[in-house]
Order: structure tokens, then sequence, then C-alpha cells
């Protein structure tokens, strides 16, 4: 018989932060690839995005009805966005140096190579879960 107390809030883990390089244009001195901190999003969060990513469109042939439509683009952006802790992608200066305006355009002004954003967009969606079956977290919390 399993004890109700281990669903209590103060057993939760907490996730980690994770560190990973992104891109092998930004180097630090010593010419290695600069670390990029990313955090773990929540549901709440990931409804959020998804929510702001999607639209109504029309049903052919079907007046007055509607289906969502989720930009897959967009979503993958704003959830890359949403986990990058450092760099600080809404900060000015930084967005400044590279002219943009805005955290997507810097984002992918920053990791300009299209090898490297498919390998971030992929990292981001196994750090969140979305590569990770049921199962595959059980072995992992046997081990």
């Amino acid at each position: 018989m399993s004890n109700f107390s281990y669903f209590m809030k103060a057993n939760k883990k907490v996730k980690e932060n994770v560190f990973h390089p992104v891109t092998a244009s930004l180097c630090d001195a010593n010419g290695k690839p600069l670390d990029w901190e990313f955090r773990h999003i929540t549901s709440k969060e990931n409804d959020e995005i998804r929510e702001d990513c999607t639209k109504e469109i029309p049903v052919t042939g079907k007046p007055n009805l509607y289906r969502p439509h989720v930009d897959g683009s967009k979503y993958t952006k704003e959830l890359l966005i949403k986990s990058i802790v450092t760099p600080d992608l809404y900060n000015v200066e930084l967005q400044n140096s590279y002219g943009v305006k805005k955290p997507d355009d810097l984002l992918m002004a920053m990791v300009d190579d299209p090898g490297e954003y498919n390998a971030l967009v992929a990292f981001v969606q196994n750090l969140q879960g979305f590569n990770t079956s049921f199962n595959d977290l059980v072995d992992e919390a046997k081990n």
C-alpha cells in the first residue's frame, strides 16, 4: 500500500537546470563552444505556449465551422525561448548587438546554422520529456 504523504509537494523532486553547448560559432577565449543554460518548463507553461500558437481556421465547405491549428514552427521557437535561461534572449543589449528586436529573431541570429538549430530543437524536446516514454522514466527511477 502506498503512502499518501509521498505525493505531497515537499517530496517532489526539483528539476535542475542543464548546461549544453548549442553552436560552434560562439566560443570562449580557448575556442570551446559556450554552454547555454536550459530549464524545464511546466505543463502549464507548455499549454500557454500551445494556446498562443493555435489559431482557428475555417473548415472547407462548412460555413461557420472552424478547427484549431497549431503553428508548429512558432510553437518550437516559443518552446526554445521559454527553455533557454542563458543567454538572456530578452536582453536589449544582446538583441542590439545582432540588430534584432525580438527574442525569436535573436535566437535565429545566434543559431544561424540549420543543423545546429535542429540539434537544439531535438535537445530541448528531449529535455522537456517529449521524446521519453513513461517506461523510460520508470527504468531511470529504478537505477
